[in-house]
């Protein structure tokens, strides 16, 4: 009986069911944890403050964030060095996100549960979100103005509010003119330069070529002087207001609002004034640039890096993994040399990707961009333009280790396309080249998005050889801007993956970066399946489109 079973091969397809479910299972999970951590990490949570005896007998107060708990059993708690009471059977600890860091040192403690003497949640505890040395907890005194007291006690918060709201308004301002004024003079001038120098090798550098750079410079100089008084004024603005916060155990603090991001009182927080919280931070995590070594703020340049990168290689490896596969299906000789080509193209596919990255270096970069440079580039010698890395290499580098993809997917497509269309429309006094364009290669639209849908779910992950071909911790600019020619594939960019292995791996704070670990993955795979659904949905129109001459 049980032979027969098995030679009926139920086992192996209830073997191969149960194998899914559990990989299934696993991916479910993982999804699931990436989204609890990475979603809750932007909720506003209680903050409270403990009355906490440390071992030498001392009473210290503590104020701070619960983030984590730790239970650990008697015998594991008395080989770590505790000293556990005969009737306790476990150790628990609280890890404490204690921030006020350039007074204690530290951002997180771990608290042990049993020396916890009072707990409370005071309503006036504030969280103090700063620009740099991370979060400060406390409680608001005074408000300054010019070093002058303005407001305490009670009305100190309202004053406070209002003056950080005019304080963020005069720093929006200056980063704008910084980066975008200022940025677009630096550009031009930076441009001039070269115009020169080109002229200069050209031998065509003459009195009236320098008159003319003189002139714009001159009125790029005088655009800057412009802007520098601007600049100068709203230094000056920014600088005045001043908050002074008391800490849970008594220090004084005065901290200037042009250092302040945001302050708000969890304890105090009803519901909507939790969502409202929440939505403001899920924003500014998405559309702001990363501060505090890319532990806080937020990732908007790594988003548009991926997507941008995403996009220049899919525009690359479409066209030539489709003309690939057109060639060896349609027009090349079916032979031992077409075989062993296909061999080579599948056998790509299982190349290690941080070998494509070395490739790109040594090839793309350091060959092709370099000799570029020496062609079209003389004039900003030494300082490479195209050869060195950017995100144009990285996204051919990418282009290159997907191409396999894309090429056995259109080719089967074009397989599965009866050979009775390509003769009927033959007969009908079309030219092979018109029933390609018109009639086959659409046929196989749908295969071919199916190729572009893996390749972008590949690229999109790859982090290898991108730390070799263009991408970087934080880029000073984006790869698209207002200054012509617009569009500089020559720059380098970040990347959520590598933002994610820097964050997780290279982070000096490993317990602040980790909830921002959670959230970038969270926003990876968003991204990966976002592209994923617009191409799918391509291909299902197309699909639908030419079902019908399938049939």
């Amino acid at each position: 009986m049980i032979k027969q079973w098995f030679k009926s091969g139920a086992p192996w397809v209830w073997l191969n069911a149960a194998a899914v479910s559990v990989c299934l299972i696993f991916v479910v999970g993982l999804l699931g944890l990436v989204v609890v951590r990475g979603a809750v990490h932007f909720w506003p949570s209680q903050v409270a403050e403990f009355s906490y005896q440390e071992d030498n007998g001392q009473i210290q107060t503590l104020a701070g964030e619960i983030v984590d708990t730790s239970v650990t059993g008697a015998v594991m708690a008395k080989a770590a060095g505790y000293k556990m009471a005969d009737d306790e059977d476990s150790l628990v600890q609280h890890l404490i996100k204690i921030g006020n860091r350039d007074i204690h040192g530290m951002d997180f403690r771990w608290i042990q549960v049993r020396n916890i003497k009072q707990q409370r949640n005071p309503k006036d505890l504030m969280v103090v979100e700063r620009r740099e040395w991370g979060n400060f907890y406390g409680f608001l005194s005074e408000v300054k103005e010019s070093g002058t007291t303005i407001a305490v006690g009670k009305e100190a918060q309202s004053v406070l509010t209002e003056k950080l709201a005019v304080t963020l308004g005069i720093y929006e301002e200056i980063a704008r003119l910084e980066k975008k004024e200022i940025g677009a003079i630096n550009y031009g001038l930076e441009r001039l330069r070269l115009k020169q120098k080109s002229l200069q090798l050209k031998n065509r550098w003459d009195d009236a070529a320098e008159k003319e750079l003189a002139a714009e410079t001159a009125d790029y100089q005088a655009q800057y002087q412009k802007y520098q008084v601007q600049l100068l004024d709203l230094y000056q603005q920014i600088k005045r207001d001043t908050a002074v916060f008391k800490t849970a155990d008594g220090n004084q603090k005065e901290i200037p609002l042009a250092k302040v991001v945001r302050v708000y009182q969890p304890n105090a927080m009803n519901l909507f004034e939790k969502i409202g919280h929440y939505v403001s931070k899920v924003v500014e995590f998405l559309t702001d640039e990363p501060r505090e070594a890319n532990t806080e703020g937020g990732i908007f340049p790594a988003i548009f890096g991926t997507v941008m990168m995403v996009i220049i290689m899919s525009i690359i490896v479409t066209p030539f993994g489709v003309i690939a596969a057109v060639y060896m299906r349609e027009y090349a000789k079916q032979g031992f040399v077409t075989q062993l080509i296909r061999i080579a193209v599948n056998n790509l596919a299982g190349v290690p990707s941080v070998v494509y990255g070395v490739f790109g270096l040594g090839f793309f970069v350091y060959i092709l961009g370099g000799n570029i440079d020496r062609l079209f580039y003389p004039e900003a010698a030494p300082a490479p333009v195209f050869g060195t890395p950017g995100i144009l290499w990285a996204s051919i580098t990418l282009a290159l280790l997907t191409l396999p993809v894309v090429i056995v997917s259109t080719e089967e497509g074009l397989a599965r396309i009866p050979k009775s269309i390509r003769e009927g429309s033959l007969a009908l006094g079309a030219t092979k080249l018109e029933t390609l364009w018109r009639t086959v290669l659409p046929m196989a639209s749908p295969a071919m998005m199916t190729g572009l849908i893996l390749a972008v779910a590949r690229a999109a992950g790859e982090v290898a050889p991108l730390m070799l071909v263009g991408v970087v911790k934080l880029a000073p600019s984006l790869p698209l801007d207002g200054n012509f020619p617009f569009l500089h594939l020559d720059r380098k960019f970040m990347h959520l993956g590598f933002h994610i292995y820097d964050v997780g791996f290279q982070s000096p704070n490993v317990e602040a970066a980790r909830p921002l670990v959670y959230a970038t993955s969270l926003l990876l795979v968003l991204v990966i399946v976002a592209l994923n659904i617009s191409a799918i949905a391509i291909r299902n129109h197309l699909r639908e489109k030419y079902r019908a001459l399938e049939g």
